[in-house]
């Protein structure tokens, strides 16, 4: 499955309206945001590990069943969009 998740085409404002409407509550999503899950990474170290390319990142959020998120039946755009706020929260 090709996901089409470039920097450029990827809209990064929405992919925080995603992560605040849909991750935050398990995820410290953003800066100042003070309640999150301890059992699951912050964006910020989920972008600052290493282990997730735009790649990666884009398969798993696409096909999330695995794990014990929940599936957000995304369309690819969105995912671009949130993949690339993920990216940018690297410390």
């Amino acid at each position: 499955m090709q996901f089409a998740c470039g920097s450029a085409e990827a809209d990064s404002a929405n992919g925080r309206r995603i992560a605040e409407r849909w991750c935050a509550e398990c995820h410290v999503v953003a800066p100042g945001q003070r309640q999150g899950s301890d059992a699951v990474p912050t964006f910020a170290q989920i972008s600052g590990s290493g282990r997730f390319d735009e790649a990666t990142l884009s398969a798993f959020l696409a096909n999330p069943h695995h794990s014990r998120m929940p599936n957000l039946s995304l369309t690819r755009s969105e995912i671009a969009d949130l993949v690339a706020y993920i990216r940018r929260q690297a410390r």
